[in-house]
């Protein structure tokens, strides 16, 4: 599975530094190029000849060799790597990636990253349960960084509880799984609708919702990341997707999004998730010049949208699979199942505007999946590039 991947390892300053040469040793062992990139605080628990040796490379401490001015470029080493995996990532380094500070080689590295990136958290029992830590682990997972939750045992310090980082064995069956799930949609084509529409009323004034396309954002990139090659139909959203390779189809309307959607649809999809919040209703006629306000109440006939999800349900394919979104505020699982059998869908993701933390224009969600055949897998508040994770494993498991 490892073979010809590029891992780049970050240690940083913990005692439990010396469990990264037992990860570098395994990760060689299973074919993987590995590099490694040392904080100055990690020297002092591990040297860099050890994990030079290991690792069959030089050891990355600094920006620059002081000798001879060669300089090593934290984003060359951000796109070598196949997977950046912080071991130990200690408390310090956690919250510095959490804020954007660069002020090492292994931190300007990963802010730099374009590819996947675990980070395995080693510290005290107090450090690790301390709410700053907490918020900084929450923050990563938000944009979609693997925390590896630390082990339970005895610490250090004396002390017993959670804290210490998990064993390398543990890790590599993190890192295996990782790349197994990248590679499982290679050949497959995917279009992901995202964002909201805008419905024009005059030159300046439009019909829209609050839509970001965070979400459909994330479940492009978990694509992309699977192998999938991925094309977007996006609104105007705030959010775009950031893996490299997927394709960006830009539109306004709900029209535009409708004759992109079908045309992309028409091509060939293996995949279609139909995450945009596209408008129900556009206005009827649309000025030409700009409504100015006289005082008395303004009327707008708005008539139905093209229904973006009926087409596609209409040509689905029954060697693909058409997923659905539905936002309710009333009767939510009978809706959403309802709107799944109209449509013609394989399957339907019910969003949650109940709870706090979900739902438009937030780093987090919690939804319901339907399928048609009447089951469900409920999905617990999470980051959306977690949810995404598990949508994205559902619509797998109905190709296979």
């Amino acid at each position: 599975m490892l073979k010809g991947k590029h891992v780049l390892i970050g240690v940083t300053g913990s005692i439990a530094a010396y469990k990264a040469a037992y990860l570098v040793r395994l990760l060689v062992k299973e074919g993987a190029e590995v590099k490694v990139v040392m904080t100055a605080a990690a020297k002092h628990f591990i040297t860099p000849l050890t994990l030079a040796t290991l690792s069959r490379n030089p050891i990355l401490t600094e920006f620059f060799n002081p000798e001879n001015g060669q300089w090593n470029s934290h984003v060359s080493l951000g796109l070598w790597a196949d997977l950046f995996l912080i071991a130990p990532a200690s408390a310090n380094t956690l919250s510095k990636m959490a804020h954007g500070i660069a002020d090492n080689l292994l931190l300007t590295t990963y802010l730099s990253a374009k590819c996947p990136v675990m980070a395995a958290p080693a510290m005290d029992l107090d450090m690790y349960a301390h709410p700053a830590t907490q918020e900084s682990m929450d923050i990563l997972r938000a944009r979609g960084v693997e925390i590896i939750e630390a082990a339970s045992g005895e610490l250090a310090s004396g002390l017993d509880g959670k804290g210490r980082m998990e064993e390398p064995e543990a890790i590599m069956r993190r890192v295996n799984a990782l790349f197994s799930r990248r590679e499982s949609l290679k050949g497959r084509r995917a279009v992901v609708t995202s964002g909201p529409t805008r419905e024009a009323i005059d030159p300046v004034r439009f019909i829209s919702n609050h839509s970001s396309g965070k979400m459909a954002s994330a479940i492009a990139d978990e694509l992309a990341r699977r192998g999938a090659e991925v094309t977007v139909v996006s609104g105007p959203a705030a959010v775009r997707p950031s893996e490299p390779g997927i394709r960006i189809v830009d539109v306004v309307s709900a029209r535009q999004m409708y004759e992109a959607t079908v045309a992309e649809y028409d091509k060939g999809s293996d995949i279609t998730v139909l995450c945009a919040a596209v408008a129900d209703f556009t206005p009827e006629s649309v000025s030409p010049v700009k409504i100015k306000k006289d005082g008395s109440a303004m009327t707008i006939d708005l008539v139905p949208t093209e229904d973006i999800a009926a087409a596609i349900g209409s040509r689905r394919r029954q060697d693909g699979v058409v997923a659905g979104f539905a936002l309710e505020t009333d009767h939510a699982e009978d809706n959403a199942m309802g709107k799944l059998r109209r449509k013609n869908m394989d399957m339907i993701v019910l969003n949650s505007l109940e709870d706090p933390g979900a739902g438009f224009g937030v780093d987090t969600n919690k939804v319901t999946i339907f399928f048609r055949d009447g089951s469900r897998r409920d999905v617990p508040m999470a980051s959306k590039a977690e949810v995404a994770s598990s949508i994205v494993d559902s619509i797998e498991k109905l190709l296979n």
